[in-house]
């Protein structure tokens, strides 16, 4: 009875195909239903743990917010647009495009915003370098793996496992003399491993489907003939995402930030002089002799492409600098933390309808806050207009 609510989750939205908020909504019924008659919770229980998980969705509406009036500001300032124009002058070869786009970028972009923004940035990036349509969406879909449970400055394990391990007596048992935050970290050092142990050959299997399935030879060969350049974009990645998930002093806020920022700092440099880069560049075949399936269309930006030409690529990257630097301020200096989580900064809501289920809310200790500090700072970094803000904030 137990697996009921997964169960009916996997069959409406995967066989039935229903939207999540139906599918959801539904789940969240038969479970409220067992929880009622079956597991005799108590209508007290269920109201509470109702109450608590409109809480916690508050939060990542928050972050989910934050997240893309980032993404906004950045595309109309024109960052994106000087960004793209970075990667065009890199290298010739589509597999290294592909690695450094969808692989370091869509990473770094995955770290800081998530919640499919990597998809929204990366495909159109692609798209203006002249890769197929359903080559781009198949690049930032593959790369969705090593990054993605440090996604949006660590939501999933910040909120998904935290909010399952706090306040729990049986679980505060069962980790002892650990507490609920020193586990946490240990889960994250963990999930840090485990995706690092085969994350670096994800850049091997993007080329190697890349040209699989888009190159003229349909050859998985020709993907692995940059095998050591993609191991190497791998590593750059992975070695500081795995040091920055074991690092006990940080958090699941840092890991795809960080190795998204390094990767890239290492290896646009590195392509850019050639290193182990194949001597054989590889490229699509002409156009008019794509499939039909291949070609769609994405809506260009509007609003960014003047002013992108004014914007250093050092300026362009510099709001994701500053997204770690605030991270690292905030959840290294204990003080500053102390203030941030304690009762001046926190919404509590103890003891819901009487139970032992209590919530609360931290919106300055949040990543969304430090996503919003961000985009302000960029409304002066990048000289916007009132215009761009407001379309940025629509």
């Amino acid at each position: 009875m137990a697996l009921m609510p997964i169960l009916v989750v996997f069959v409406l939205l995967v066989a039935m195909r229903l939207p999540a908020r139906i599918a959801m909504l539904v789940a969240y019924f038969v479970t409220a239903g067992l929880a009622l008659f079956v597991w005799n919770a108590g209508g007290a229980t269920v109201a509470a743990a109702t109450t608590h998980g409109l809480i916690v969705a508050v939060t990542i509406l928050f972050i989910v917010f934050s997240a893309i009036l980032l993404l906004n500001t950045l595309k109309e300032s024109g960052a994106i647009t000087a960004i793209r124009r970075a990667f065009m002058d890199i290298s010739p070869d589509r597999r290294i495009q592909v690695i450094i786009v969808a692989w370091l970028f869509c990473s770094l972009v995955e770290g800081s915003s998530g919640f499919g923004t990597p998809s929204a940035v990366g495909a159109p990036l692609l798209l203006a370098l002249g890769f197929p349509a359903m080559a781009c969406v198949m690049s930032v879909l593959i790369i969705q793996s090593t990054p993605v449970s440090f996604g949006a400055v660590g939501t999933p394990l910040l909120l998904g496992v935290n909010t399952g391990i706090s306040g729990k007596e049986d679980i505060a048992q069962a980790i002892a003399p650990m507490n609920a935050e020193q586990y946490l970290l240990q889960i994250t050092g963990d999930v840090g491993m485990l995706h690092a142990m085969i994350g670096f050959l994800i850049p091997l299997i993007l080329s190697a489907f890349l040209t699989r399935f888009f190159g003229e030879k349909r050859s998985f060969l020709e993907g692995l003939k940059v095998a050591p350049f993609a191991i190497f974009a791998g590593l750059a990645f992975t070695i500081p995402y795995f040091l920055t998930a074991k690092y006990k002093y940080l958090g699941p806020e840092f890991p795809s930030l960080v190795g998204g920022f390094v990767g890239l700092l290492i290896v646009v440099p590195a392509a850019k002089k050639g290193f182990l880069v194949p001597k054989e560049t590889f490229d699509f075949a002409p156009r008019e002799t794509w499939d039909e399936d291949w070609v769609g269309t994405l809506p260009e930006d509007k609003h960014d492409g003047e002013l992108g030409k004014n914007i250093s690529v050092f300026r362009a990257f510099a709001p994701y600098a500053i997204i770690i630097g605030l991270l690292i301020i905030t959840r290294v200096v204990a003080p500053l933390k102390a203030f941030l989580v304690g009762d001046m900064t926190t919404i509590k809501f103890p003891n819901l309808f009487g139970t032992a289920i209590s919530s609360k809310i931290q919106f300055a200790y949040s990543p969304g806050s430090i996503l919003i500090i961000t985009s302000l700072i960029c409304i002066v970094l990048f000289g916007m207009k009132s215009a761009q803000v407001k379309r940025s904030w629509a």
